[in-house]
């Protein structure tokens, strides 16, 4: 986290195989709310606190193309996910997601059991994968923003889930946050700024983020006009 490139007070994504969202602060959060939305304080840089909660990933794509048979690239199912007009949408949090047997038949068990269409072809069952973890993503900012008391106007991506384009702007869009993507490999560079910190290469933290602003490609998705918000 020490190489999320904000200035500013910011909701923070780390996104891979899994998901870490939270936010940075000086204090643990130990409210009831925090326990009952299963949030948790990690100790972090220069003795701050990260408040987060661990929810699903890229794991679940991973595996639905995987059993595929690799025909399919990434690319391949975002592009034929964006022709599915109206995505079946489940609770991507569910421990059946994380370890089923076959994820596409557990993605369809779920939308038959919700009383949805059943995603059959693969740009159906990505789609539904991609816009049920961006109403993961959405949730859990929600509860962040209702924790602490505050809005928050931007999201920062970081780790290699940060290179989807589509589930990023599907973030901006839903959450109508501007969503800055990358750096991809923060935890080496948080690593790094961390041991030059240490060794007075750099002042501090906010020092390190300003370098790291400037010294890695950053993308920036701005919501989107006519987007249904996730209830």
């Amino acid at each position: 986290m020490a190489a999320v490139p904000a200035s500013k007070e910011t909701i923070y994504l780390s996104s891979g195989t899994w998901s870490l969202l939270g936010v940075e602060n000086k204090e643990p959060i130990c409210g009831e709310k925090a326990l009952a939305y299963n949030f948790t304080n990690e100790g972090g840089v220069d003795y701050r606190f990260r408040f987060l909660k661990n929810i699903m990933g890229f794991w679940m794509i991973q595996e639905v193309k995987r059993l595929y048979g690799d025909i399919y690239s990434f690319d391949d199912l975002v592009q034929a996910s964006k022709k599915v007009e109206n995505p079946a949408i489940i609770d991507v949090d569910q421990h059946r997601f994380l370890n089923p047997v076959n994820m596409i038949e557990e993605i369809q068990a779920a939308c038959i059991e919700t009383n949805q269409p059943v995603p059959a072809k693969s740009g159906e069952v990505a789609a539904c994968v991609f816009h049920s973890l961006t109403r993961s993503y959405q949730t859990a900012i929600d509860q962040i923003e209702e924790i602490v008391g505050q809005p928050f106007d931007q999201v920062n991506i970081i780790g290699g889930g940060a290179q989807n384009e589509y589930v990023n702007q599907l973030l901006a869009n839903q959450t109508r946050k501007q969503v800055v993507a990358g750096p991809i490999e923060a935890t080496a560079i948080g690593n790094i700024i961390v041991q030059m910190i240490a060794s007075k290469e750099i002042h501090d933290l906010a020092e390190a983020r300003e370098l790291v602003a400037v010294s890695f490609s950053l993308n920036q998705y701005t919501p989107q006009k006519g987007e249904i918000h996730y209830g």
